[in-house]
């Protein structure tokens, strides 16, 4: 029963139509590929033995020899095309056209012959006869082959008539495994051939997974302004409004009693407190002057907070993207708290400037040195991660007994 339903099953005559399209594409794809090099060959032939005939024959030669090997690269890249499509809508399998890099000045011309896809998809269309035209005709063979065995065929006995139709029945049943194996074939066949090289499909997935972790960073970079904006907004002003509210009740009960003046007092304070460490929070998060001001303002801020004198030069004419501001200003906030924490340093220098498509900071302390990216808990090494996030370094040079130079190195875009 199994090999019965499998004469009715969409899969079987899905393979079964895409090899009977593929025999007549096939048959077409090869005719016109092995037309076009034949005529270019026989006129590089003719040119190179010497032409014989008139001017006009021997133009005609030359315009062949030229023009055979231009046509035959868009020939090669629509017929292609059409096999891509035939696969998507017969069998449902996507095969993806092979990039072309098309270069610039006379690469535009060269590129392309020396590409391995151009041969790849070439040496598909030469083997079109093979892979279309046979397979495609063995299959329709199968799938006729109780009609051929009722047709006259001269004098049989009858133990040839059983054998004749014994065998054009197995052919039959057979036909569904014989048309999958041939779309199996085909299919594996045209993604080497038609589709991405490994190298390119490397290169591809590369670059996706660049695309995405750019993606990334940046959804992460404009959900943490998100969360800022919403903090500044809403939370804080009403943090300012208790704060102040409960400044003014302790002006006013200067002369009240002294267990409610407490009570006010240490409210007070604690609403002080809150609204600092929330401001504290919302700076590490993603500070509002970075977009407003840009990179200048936003370091200012962070050097004059420092607690060590901090000589600041910021040198960026035209401005970065805003997820690589965020990682220029928190490298420096971090490093100029490393220097604070750990360096004993007196003073520090902080240098931000654009190179070309670079965006470079240079943090510099007179410390005792002995800094490293590489502990576990380091905040130097979350520095490295960000950077590298985006396709930037961070190299830290730290001999023992200073000085320390921690310098971030990343895209502008």
């Amino acid at each position: 029963m199994a090999v019965v339903r499998a004469l009715s099953s969409p899969r079987a005559w899905r393979a079964t139509f895409h090899a009977m399209a593929g025999m007549f594409l096939g048959a077409t794809t090869a005719a016109m590929v092995w037309l076009l090099a034949v005529l270019c060959g026989a006129a590089v032939a003719s040119l190179v033995t010497g032409p014989t005939g008139d001017r006009l024959l021997i133009v005609l030669y030359v315009l062949v020899a030229l023009v055979g090997p231009l046509a035959l690269l868009p020939c090669v890249r629509f017929l292609s095309a059409l096999q891509r499509e035939r696969f998507r809508a017969l069998l449902g399998v996507e095969i993806a056209a092979p990039k072309h890099d098309p270069g610039t000045g006379w690469l535009r011309l060269l590129r392309p012959w020396t590409a391995g896809s151009f041969w790849r998809q070439l040496a598909y269309h030469l083997l079109a006869p093979l892979l279309g035209v046979v397979a495609g005709a063995a299959v329709v063979l199968c799938w006729t082959a109780p009609v051929l065995a009722v047709l006259p065929g001269g004098h049989r006995s009858g133990p040839e008539h059983v054998l004749w139709f014994g065998g054009a029945v197995a052919l039959l049943l057979a036909a569904p495994w014989v048309a999958r194996g041939v779309a199996a074939a085909d299919t594996a066949a045209a993604r080497r051939l038609l589709g991405p090289g490994p190298a390119e499909a490397l290169a591809a997935r590369v670059e996706s997974l660049a695309r995405s972790r750019a993606e990334l960073v940046d959804a992460a970079d404009t959900e943490r302004r998100r969360i800022e904006r919403d903090l500044h907004d809403g939370v804080q002003q009403r943090l300012v409004y208790l704060a102040m509210n409960l400044g003014m009740a302790r002006a006013a009960l200067a002369d009240g009693p002294p267990e409610v003046r407490e009570v006010v007092a240490a409210a007070h304070d604690e609403a002080t407190a809150a609204l600092k460490e929330l401001r504290d929070f919302v700076r590490g998060l993603h500070p509002a002057v970075l977009n407003d001001r840009g990179l200048d303002a936003a370091l200012s801020g962070v050097a004059a907070r420092a607690p060590l004198p901090v000589r600041l030069r910021v040198e960026v004419a035209q401005r970065c993207s805003p997820s690589i501001e965020a990682i220029a200003y928190f490298a420096v906030s971090e490093a100029l708290t490393n220097v604070a924490k750990h360096a004993g340093a007196s003073r520090a220098e902080v240098v931000t400037e654009r190179v070309g498509d670079r965006l470079i900071v240079t943090v510099t302390d007179d410390g005792r040195g002995g800094a490293s990216a590489d502990g576990p808990g380091s905040g130097l090494r979350g520095l490295a991660q960000r950077a590298a996030a985006v396709d930037g370094s961070l190299t830290v040079v730290s001999p023992p007994g200073g000085p320390t130079t921690v310098t971030v190195d990343v895209p502008c875009e």
